[in-house]
């Protein structure tokens, strides 16, 4: 199978919302001291600035196992598949706590370690290595099974110093496993419901193979399917969320509570919409190539690099703005703070949209230009890591 089209074209649309996330998650002027989907405090704009970047993680872990049934199709080689996904699961991790952890946290004593989803891409690798020679059904029969099954671990009983609560509940839910001394490590994208997604796309990549119409006939019925489950479990109100929706002040944020989904973990209810919407796009996307597609796949093409050098982008931004705004470098909290003084400072949201154009538009001509070195040196086997 040679490369996919859509693919590409799908996760650079990701990669493009990815950043938005990202550029007001470190300078908005609230993003230290409230959540974006509290509806107490949030406004509808500031709320579907948050919301509708909920796509691109399923997004990014639903391709990944894509990703991986192509590469197995093109090396033919179940043995060198197996070999090629446990080395990129243990490169991913081993990313994940170095260059992504600095670059969110820039704390050079990695005091803490944040498990999100680079390294649940990588974890979700190592178990496919293992599950590779089971055929694409029995797996995602196993991603189904996870999927709407997982939700049911804070019921298992027990107390919370049990081994499953301990030990095991990290895997589905947020966490901290302490390290030793004051060293730990934060849970923040517990590995198991991550992995359901990747199953779920290892499984349905054939689709992939379809003719143009098929894949969008497809897709379209899977996006209804994944809207029609969603809307009846949300409306019956008892299981696949944590939070239940509920009446609010009025229409508009009711239906903000109705949309409003945990992502940490993904409940059952966010694996259906936000999986549903990126399967509408696929369909909408099929057969589609232009000039505004072509840019978008740029950035789809080298997702990895995009993802690292974004991040010290913007993260270096936020030094620009607080010495901008008056502060001083005794001023600097770092951790979770990123770097910023602990108030009084941020962007406004208006201004948070211009700083994501100015990123997505820096990043096209990086992007171009690694996507054209890998195609040129595809001897160097390291660059199918990055």
């Amino acid at each position: 199978m040679k490369r996919i089209y859509s693919i590409d074209l799908m996760r650079g649309i990701v990669m493009i919302i990815m950043a938005l996330d990202h550029v007001r998650d470190l300078l908005h002027t609230t993003s230290l001291t409230d959540q974006p989907t509290n509806l107490a405090t949030t406004t509808p704009a500031l709320f579907f600035t948050r919301w509708v970047t909920h796509l691109c993680a399923p997004t990014f872990v639903f391709l990944s196992g894509v990703s991986a049934f192509v590469s197995m199709k093109n090396r033919n080689d179940m043995y060198a598949t197996r070999r090629f996904l446990l080395i990129r699961g243990v490169w991913l991790m081993a990313l994940e706590f170095t260059l992504v952890n600095f670059g969110l946290l820039f704390d050079v004593r990695f005091k803490i370690l944040i498990f999100e989803v680079i390294a649940a891409i990588g974890l979700g690798f190592i178990v496919l290595a293992f599950l590779i020679n089971r055929s694409p059904k029995t797996i995602g029969i196993i991603g189904l099974a996870i999927m709407f099954l997982h939700n049911l671990a804070p019921l298992v009983p027990g107390s919370e110093s049990s081994v499953f609560k301990k030990v095991l509940m990290p895997f589905f839910a947020p966490g901290v496993i302490p390290l030793g001394g004051d060293r730990s490590c934060f849970m923040a994208y517990p590995p198991l419901p991550w992995l359901a997604i990747m199953l779920i796309g290892f499984a349905t990549a054939r689709f992939f193979t379809l003719e143009i119409q098929k894949q969008r006939s497809v897709f379209l019925k899977l996006a209804l399917a994944s809207f029609t489950m969603f809307i009846i479990l949300r409306a019956i109100n008892i299981y696949g969320d944590p939070v239940p929706w509920s009446q609010q002040k009025n229409g508009v944020y009711t239906f903000l509570s109705f949309i409003n989904l945990t992502k940490y973990p993904p409940s059952l209810q966010f694996c259906l919409l936000f999986p549903g919407i990126m399967f509408l796009i696929l369909s909408a996307v099929q057969g589609i190539k232009g000039k505004i597609t072509d840019v978008i796949s740029v950035y789809g093409k080298v997702p990895l690099f995009y993802f690292l050098v974004h991040f010290y982008i913007i993260h270096s931004l936020v030094f620009v703005m607080v010495f901008l705004q008056g502060f001083s470098p005794s001023d600097l909290e770092f951790g979770f703070n990123f770097g910023r003084p602990k108030s009084g400072s941020g962007l406004a949201l208006w201004a948070i949209y211009l700083v994501w154009t100015g990123i997505v538009v820096v990043m096209y001509p990086l992007c171009k230009w690694y996507a054209r070195y890998k195609e040129a040196h595809k001897e160097k086997k390291w660059l199918r890591y990055l």
